[in-house]
Protein backbone atom coordinates (compact mmCIF):
# COMPACT_ATOMS: atom_id res chain seq x y z
CA UNK A 1 0.00 0.00 0.00
CA UNK A 2 0.95 3.30 -1.02
CA UNK A 3 1.54 6.31 1.62
CA UNK A 4 -0.05 9.77 0.19
CA UNK A 5 1.68 11.64 -1.75
CA UNK A 6 2.30 14.67 0.77
CA UNK A 7 3.28 11.82 3.51
CA UNK A 8 6.11 10.83 1.16
CA UNK A 9 7.07 14.81 0.94
CA UNK A 10 6.68 15.36 4.30
CA UNK A 11 9.03 12.38 5.24
CA UNK A 12 11.38 13.72 1.82
CA UNK A 13 11.40 17.40 3.60
CA UNK A 14 12.05 15.71 7.17
CA UNK A 15 14.98 13.73 6.00
CA UNK A 16 16.89 16.94 4.19
CA UNK A 17 16.21 18.87 7.62
CA UNK A 18 18.17 16.28 9.42
CA UNK A 19 21.11 16.90 6.94
CA UNK A 20 20.79 20.33 7.09
CA UNK A 21 23.84 22.20 8.15
CA UNK A 22 22.13 25.83 8.17
CA UNK A 23 23.36 28.50 10.19
CA UNK A 24 26.08 25.77 12.18
CA UNK A 25 29.86 26.70 11.79
CA UNK A 26 32.32 23.61 11.01
CA UNK A 27 35.77 23.35 11.62
CA UNK A 28 37.84 21.19 9.88
CA UNK A 29 41.45 20.07 10.70
CA UNK A 30 43.79 18.44 7.65
CA UNK A 31 41.04 20.96 5.99
CA UNK A 32 42.92 21.45 2.22
CA UNK A 33 43.38 18.12 0.61
CA UNK A 34 42.16 14.45 1.07
CA UNK A 35 39.36 13.41 3.53
CA UNK A 36 39.71 16.79 4.73
CA UNK A 37 38.83 19.02 1.47
CA UNK A 38 36.02 16.05 0.68
CA UNK A 39 34.06 16.72 4.16
CA UNK A 40 34.59 20.64 3.90
CA UNK A 41 33.11 20.78 1.02
CA UNK A 42 30.72 18.56 1.46
CA UNK A 43 29.71 20.68 4.90
CA UNK A 44 29.24 23.62 2.75
CA UNK A 45 26.94 22.07 0.47
CA UNK A 46 25.24 21.28 3.64
CA UNK A 47 24.89 24.82 4.19
CA UNK A 48 27.52 24.92 6.88
CA UNK A 49 30.05 27.59 7.68
CA UNK A 50 32.88 26.11 7.43
CA UNK A 51 36.49 27.44 9.23
CA UNK A 52 39.51 25.22 6.77
CA UNK A 53 42.43 24.33 9.16
CA UNK A 54 45.96 23.86 8.10
CA UNK A 55 49.41 24.30 8.63
CA UNK A 56 50.06 26.19 5.39
CA UNK A 57 47.98 29.61 5.40
CA UNK A 58 48.16 29.73 1.29
CA UNK A 59 46.57 26.36 0.91
CA UNK A 60 43.82 27.48 4.21
CA UNK A 61 42.77 30.44 2.25
CA UNK A 62 43.07 28.89 -1.65
CA UNK A 63 40.32 26.71 -0.02
CA UNK A 64 38.61 28.77 1.67
CA UNK A 65 38.55 30.79 -1.28
CA UNK A 66 37.27 27.87 -3.51
CA UNK A 67 34.24 27.58 -0.82
CA UNK A 68 33.31 30.97 -1.04
CA UNK A 69 32.87 30.74 -4.73
CA UNK A 70 30.77 28.27 -4.40
CA UNK A 71 28.64 30.84 -1.89
CA UNK A 72 29.35 29.17 1.18
CA UNK A 73 30.89 31.51 3.77
CA UNK A 74 34.51 30.05 4.96
CA UNK A 75 37.51 31.16 6.68
CA UNK A 76 40.65 30.18 7.06
CA UNK A 77 43.02 29.60 10.03
CA UNK A 78 46.62 28.31 9.47
CA UNK A 79 48.05 26.04 12.64
CA UNK A 80 49.94 23.14 13.24
CA UNK A 81 47.46 21.03 15.58
CA UNK A 82 50.17 19.13 16.89
CA UNK A 83 51.68 22.05 18.69
CA UNK A 84 49.05 22.26 22.43
CA UNK A 85 50.47 25.79 23.05
CA UNK A 86 48.84 26.95 19.73
CA UNK A 87 45.57 25.60 19.74
CA UNK A 88 43.82 27.76 22.41
CA UNK A 89 44.69 30.72 20.24
CA UNK A 90 43.02 28.85 17.18
CA UNK A 91 40.03 28.65 19.16
CA UNK A 92 39.85 31.85 20.80
CA UNK A 93 40.10 32.92 16.61
CA UNK A 94 37.52 30.87 15.74
CA UNK A 95 35.46 32.13 18.36
CA UNK A 96 35.98 35.87 18.04
CA UNK A 97 35.05 35.17 14.29
CA UNK A 98 31.84 32.89 14.56
CA UNK A 99 31.16 33.34 17.97
CA UNK A 100 30.41 29.48 17.45
CA UNK A 101 31.21 25.98 16.95
CA UNK A 102 28.78 23.46 16.25
CA UNK A 103 31.13 20.63 14.40
CA UNK A 104 34.63 19.72 14.87
CA UNK A 105 36.76 17.26 12.91
CA UNK A 106 39.53 16.08 14.10
CA UNK A 107 40.95 15.21 10.50
CA UNK A 108 44.62 16.01 10.49
CA UNK A 109 47.28 13.33 10.26
CA UNK A 110 50.21 12.17 9.30
CA UNK A 111 51.95 8.70 8.97
CA UNK A 112 55.71 9.00 7.64
CA UNK A 113 57.74 6.09 6.19
CA UNK A 114 60.10 4.70 7.66
CA UNK A 115 62.39 1.48 7.49
CA UNK A 116 63.24 -0.66 10.63
CA UNK A 117 61.35 -0.27 13.22
CA UNK A 118 64.77 0.72 15.43
CA UNK A 119 64.88 3.37 12.45
CA UNK A 120 61.84 4.89 13.80
CA UNK A 121 63.32 8.46 15.32
CA UNK A 122 61.99 9.80 18.92
CA UNK A 123 61.43 13.08 17.09
CA UNK A 124 59.23 10.73 13.97
CA UNK A 125 57.29 9.03 17.13
CA UNK A 126 56.46 12.24 19.25
CA UNK A 127 55.42 13.79 15.76
CA UNK A 128 52.99 11.05 14.50
CA UNK A 129 51.59 11.02 17.77
CA UNK A 130 51.53 14.85 18.20
CA UNK A 131 49.64 14.96 15.09
CA UNK A 132 47.15 12.39 15.47
CA UNK A 133 46.62 12.12 18.95
CA UNK A 134 47.63 14.67 21.13
CA UNK A 135 46.42 17.91 19.01
CA UNK A 136 42.51 16.40 18.51
CA UNK A 137 42.16 15.58 22.62
CA UNK A 138 43.06 18.91 22.86
CA UNK A 139 41.16 20.51 20.46
CA UNK A 140 37.77 18.03 21.75
CA UNK A 141 38.73 19.09 25.17
CA UNK A 142 38.71 23.32 24.38
CA UNK A 143 35.86 22.99 21.64
CA UNK A 144 33.84 20.41 23.73
CA UNK A 145 33.63 22.51 26.77
CA UNK A 146 32.73 25.11 24.88
CA UNK A 147 29.58 23.15 23.15
CA UNK A 148 28.86 21.83 26.60
CA UNK A 149 28.29 25.68 27.69
CA UNK A 150 26.31 26.33 24.27
CA UNK A 151 24.34 23.31 24.53
CA UNK A 152 25.26 21.21 22.22
CA UNK A 153 27.25 20.07 19.33
CA UNK A 154 28.99 17.25 17.25
CA UNK A 155 32.83 16.03 17.40
CA UNK A 156 34.10 13.87 14.60
CA UNK A 157 37.57 12.18 15.28
CA UNK A 158 39.03 10.44 11.88
CA UNK A 159 40.36 7.27 13.27
CA UNK A 160 41.32 4.46 10.70
CA UNK A 161 41.60 0.81 10.13
CA UNK A 162 45.22 0.41 10.52
CA UNK A 163 43.64 0.85 14.92
CA UNK A 164 42.47 -2.24 14.70
CA UNK A 165 44.35 -3.92 12.08
CA UNK A 166 47.76 -2.66 12.17
CA UNK A 167 50.49 -3.18 9.66
CA UNK A 168 54.28 -3.09 10.32
CA UNK A 169 54.62 0.23 8.26
CA UNK A 170 52.48 1.91 9.95
CA UNK A 171 52.78 0.85 13.68
CA UNK A 172 53.50 4.53 15.69
CA UNK A 173 50.29 5.84 13.28
CA UNK A 174 48.54 2.71 14.28
CA UNK A 175 48.99 2.94 18.02
CA UNK A 176 48.07 6.67 17.66
CA UNK A 177 45.00 6.33 16.27
CA UNK A 178 44.08 3.24 18.67
CA UNK A 179 44.28 6.19 21.14
CA UNK A 180 41.97 8.25 18.80
CA UNK A 181 39.53 5.02 19.22
CA UNK A 182 39.81 5.01 22.85
CA UNK A 183 39.65 8.95 23.28
CA UNK A 184 36.19 8.50 21.53
CA UNK A 185 34.92 6.64 23.80
CA UNK A 186 35.94 8.54 26.58
CA UNK A 187 34.96 12.30 25.16
CA UNK A 188 31.83 10.68 24.23
CA UNK A 189 31.04 9.71 28.05
CA UNK A 190 32.78 13.32 29.65
CA UNK A 191 31.12 15.62 27.28
CA UNK A 192 27.48 13.68 27.05
CA UNK A 193 24.52 13.92 26.72
CA UNK A 194 24.25 17.56 25.02
CA UNK A 195 27.75 16.96 22.95
CA UNK A 196 27.89 13.63 20.48
CA UNK A 197 31.67 12.36 19.68
CA UNK A 198 32.21 9.83 16.90
CA UNK A 199 34.75 8.33 14.97
CA UNK A 200 34.95 7.70 11.06
CA UNK A 201 37.69 4.92 10.67
CA UNK A 202 38.36 5.20 7.08
CA UNK A 203 40.24 2.21 5.25
CA UNK A 204 41.98 2.38 1.93
CA UNK A 205 41.18 5.48 0.23
CA UNK A 206 43.04 7.02 -3.17
CA UNK A 207 44.49 10.76 -1.35
CA UNK A 208 47.39 11.93 -1.68
CA UNK A 209 49.01 9.02 0.76
CA UNK A 210 48.32 6.85 -1.98
CA UNK A 211 51.39 7.83 -3.68
CA UNK A 212 53.34 6.00 -1.27
CA UNK A 213 51.42 2.46 -2.01
CA UNK A 214 53.26 -0.23 -4.04
CA UNK A 215 49.93 -0.16 -6.73
CA UNK A 216 50.51 -4.02 -8.06
CA UNK A 217 50.14 -4.86 -4.93
CA UNK A 218 47.37 -3.15 -3.75
CA UNK A 219 46.09 -3.81 -6.90
CA UNK A 220 46.07 -7.66 -6.21
CA UNK A 221 45.18 -6.95 -2.73
CA UNK A 222 41.81 -4.74 -3.25
CA UNK A 223 40.31 -8.08 -5.36
CA UNK A 224 39.83 -9.49 -1.47
CA UNK A 225 37.70 -6.65 -0.90
CA UNK A 226 33.89 -6.68 -0.65
CA UNK A 227 33.88 -3.94 -3.03
CA UNK A 228 36.78 -4.66 -4.44
CA UNK A 229 38.62 -1.07 -4.93
CA UNK A 230 39.82 1.66 -2.43
CA UNK A 231 37.73 5.06 -1.45
CA UNK A 232 37.29 8.24 -3.58
CA UNK A 233 37.82 11.17 -1.03
CA UNK A 234 34.16 11.97 -1.88
CA UNK A 235 32.86 8.54 -0.95
CA UNK A 236 33.73 9.82 3.14
CA UNK A 237 31.32 12.83 2.88
CA UNK A 238 28.24 10.58 3.79
CA UNK A 239 29.66 9.37 6.97
CA UNK A 240 30.43 13.01 8.12
CA UNK A 241 27.28 14.61 7.07
CA UNK A 242 25.58 12.22 9.50
CA UNK A 243 27.86 12.50 12.38
CA UNK A 244 27.52 16.12 11.97
CA UNK A 245 24.04 16.38 11.79
CA UNK A 246 20.79 15.94 13.77
CA UNK A 247 20.71 12.59 11.69
CA UNK A 248 22.97 11.06 14.08
CA UNK A 249 20.67 12.25 17.07
CA UNK A 250 21.61 9.05 18.70
CA UNK A 251 25.03 8.23 17.92
CA UNK A 252 28.11 8.74 20.09
CA UNK A 253 30.61 6.89 21.52
CA UNK A 254 30.75 5.23 17.57
CA UNK A 255 33.62 3.95 15.76
CA UNK A 256 32.52 4.35 12.49
CA UNK A 257 34.60 2.41 9.62
CA UNK A 258 34.03 3.15 6.27
CA UNK A 259 36.58 0.83 4.19
CA UNK A 260 34.57 -0.80 1.17
CA UNK A 261 34.73 -3.99 4.04
CA UNK A 262 38.69 -4.00 3.71
CA UNK A 263 39.11 -4.09 6.95
CA UNK A 264 39.93 -7.40 7.62
CA UNK A 265 42.13 -8.20 4.03
CA UNK A 266 44.71 -5.77 4.08
CA UNK A 267 48.44 -6.67 5.19
CA UNK A 268 51.56 -4.76 4.34
CA UNK A 269 50.11 -1.90 2.38
CA UNK A 270 49.58 1.09 4.84
CA UNK A 271 45.67 1.88 5.02
CA UNK A 272 45.68 5.30 3.20
CA UNK A 273 43.81 7.23 5.76
CA UNK A 274 46.43 10.36 6.76
CA UNK A 275 45.16 13.40 4.33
Amino acid sequence: MHEPADTLTDVADDMRNRFDLSGRVAVVTGGTRGLGLAMAHGFARAGAEVVVVSRKPEACEEVAAALRAEGAKAAACACHVGHWDRLDGLVEDVYRDFGRVDVLVNNAGVSPQYGKLSEVTEELFDKVVSVNLKGPFRLAALVGERMVEAGGGSIINVSSTGAVRPTRDIVPYAAAKAGVNAMTVGLAHALGPSVRVNAIMPGPFLTSIASAWDMELFTQLARTFPLRRAGEAEEIVGAALYLASDASSYTTGTILTVDGGAQWSMAGTGDGSPT
